[in-house]
């Protein structure tokens, strides 16, 4: 246990930063993050929000943000999972196994930023049900930069650090005061995230939910600790369906290779 703890311990947590001065709502990032993971642009895991132009000509403002996966370090999607579908890396992605989903949806209602998203596409057998901002695993694991990052034109996203990226951002806000909201989203909220947000214009405009510095997980948790009978329960249950769900498909997997093999003994 100890030698565990110190092994993860020296590993680094890495973070985006986002800086909203910066972004020109171009959305290569999300075309980028369509393309890596082999995603349809309608079911994109980036999305854009913040507010449109304002103001009268000259004086013209506008702030745009990209948003997914804020990749929380206490996620409230693995707290609600009631199989174990999520888990936290100590480098920063909260990595989703859609072996494991049984599309209950909890995640969904948890999540304070909505992030988590439910395909309506797929059947109770197709599994895989929900989708949401990976971090780019296949990528960071080699030593590279998260597709959005790599695209980016402006340098509005950036990957590093978390340390250095929150020394870099109070560093950029010092410096210009007047450019900046004096706040760091995502160095506390909701008990500190993996994404973290610069800002001229307040977050809650940029799409963001004001939360308290406490993970909202912990409150939940405490409140279902009362109802341990019942979850022990429904446990239970869920167990079950995923267990049918998983050898359905292993059947199904086994069948269409005997099938194919069939196919190709006629074809010879």
């Amino acid at each position: 246990g100890g030698h565990k703890a110190a092994a993860m311990s020296q590993i680094t947590h890495h973070a985006y930063l986002f800086d909203a001065t910066r972004c020109i709502d171009c959305r290569a990032c999300m075309v980028a993050c369509s393309v890596e993971n082999n995603i349809a642009m309608n079911k994109t895991r980036i999305w854009v929000a913040g507010v449109g132009v304002q103001g009268r000509f000259p004086n013209l403002t506008r702030a745009s943000m990209v948003y997914h996966c804020m990749h929380c370090d206490h996620p409230d999607c693995m707290s609600a999972c009631p199989v174990g579908a999520y888990s936290k890396r100590a480098d920063g992605p909260v990595v989703y196994n859609p072996d494991l989903c049984i599309g209950c949806r909890y995640c969904m209602n948890a999540c304070p930023f909505g992030v988590p998203h439910f395909d309506y596409d797929k059947g109770v057998f197709d599994g895989a049900f929900i989708d949401k901002c990976t971090l780019c695993p296949q990528r960071i694991d080699v030593g590279l930069e998260p597709a959005c990052v790599a695209t980016c034109p402006t340098d509005a996203l950036e990957y590093g650090d978390r340390t250095e990226l929150l020394q870099k951002a109070h560093a950029r806000i010092a410096a210009h005061p007047d450019r900046y909201v004096n706040h760091v989203y995502g160095e506390f909220e909701n008990g500190g995230t993996t994404y973290l947000i610069l800002s001229h214009v307040p977050f809650s405009e940029l799409g963001l939910p004001i939360l308290p510095e406490t993970p909202i997980n912990e409150v939940s948790e405490k409140v279902m600790e009362m109802t341990i009978p019942f979850a022990l329960g429904w446990g239970a249950v869920l167990t079950g369906v995923t267990v049918g769900v998983a050898l359905y498909n292993k059947n199904k997997q086994a069948q269409e290779g005997t099938t194919a093999e069939t196919k190709a003994e006629a074809d010879e």
